[in-house]
């Protein structure tokens, strides 16, 4: 089956997995990236290998035109920041690889916020493109249990892995699992969060900032110190009562400092200044 996918480097693993199964990429959709969330590289990359073209421009109803000229039967997105044009009377099939057991969990990138919710399952799942977002029936799912500890890094991971494996699925059933595809009931939308969902709230307790510790990961949090604003990488927290006041600098050692939060304490160990003026030693004691 010829198809041509919409990708970051995210979900390298479905278009290998596609690919693996016989069916023939013609194009690759792709966009502008930051480089903390998405690359687009490693699939760059294999599409010059494969000799196909790319594209980074949104999608537009004359590429879909030209796709299926080119004998394209399926459009394959997984992790693409655009609404996808209407693909009917152009294309076979369209589906989406989308981060969540749906319909829970519909919206830009669920992850973080099925960690701050404490959820202790998750999925993949694989549906039909509709006009509504994340809203198209389900072709297939793969679900998996998720350690109460889990952070953002280990869920992502995971959520690649499942999304190969699905892909291999799809891959080997499109025309069934397309035909006998089950409609989603009601379900939760995440919409993407902002610097307040990321911030640090030192008045909180230390079991809720090492869940936003976790949930964020090496997205990075946000925090002010001494009325600095910084971006926190990587960072410890335990309970341990003190006389501080909350968000007080307790401590520092070089750029690792320690800072009071309700019932404890938070080690902030890799950090860099939200603007490029602040260095540690604007953040004294």
């Amino acid at each position: 089956m010829k198809f041509a996918i919409a990708a970051s480097d995210r979900y390298l693993g479905v278009f290998e997995a596609l690919s693996a199964a016989g069916w023939q990429a013609v194009k690759l959709f792709t966009s502008e990236v930051g480089g903390r969330l998405h690359r687009n590289a490693a699939v760059m990359q294999v599409a010059n290998r494969l000799g196909i073209p790319t594209q980074q421009l949104r999608m537009r109803a004359q590429d879909l035109e030209a796709l299926a000229a080119a004998g394209c039967e399926a459009l394959v997105v997984a992790s693409y920041p655009w609404r996808v044009p209407e693909w009917r009377g152009h294309l076979k099939y369209a589906i989406n690889f989308h981060p969540s057991p749906l319909p829970e969990g519909r919206g830009p990138y669920p992850l973080v916020n099925a960690l701050l919710e404490g959820r202790r399952s998750w999925g993949v799942s694989c549906h039909r493109i509709d006009h509504d977002f994340d809203a198209g029936a389900v072709l297939a799912a793969e679900h998996f249990e998720v350690d109460p500890h889990a952070t953002h890094e280990d869920l992502d991971l995971r959520c690649q892995m499942a999304a190969r494996r699905l892909a291999g699925t799809v891959a080997g059933g499109l025309e069934a699992l397309w035909t006998h595809a089950e409609p989603q009931g009601a379900g939760g939308y995440y919409p993407h969060w902002g610097k307040e969902e990321r911030s640090l709230d030192f008045t909180q307790p230390v079991a809720e900032l090492q869940r936003k510790l976790r949930a964020f990961g090496l997205i990075e949090t946000c925090a002010t110190i001494n009325k600095v604003e910084i971006f926190v990488r990587r960072a410890e927290a335990w309970r341990e009562v003190h006389a501080y006041q909350s968000g007080a600098l307790a401590h520092k050692d070089g750029q690792r400092m320690v800072v009071a939060a309700r019932d404890g304490f938070v080690a902030i160990l890799e950090w860099s200044p939200i603007s490029p003026d602040v260095s540690a030693g604007n953040i004294g004691r």
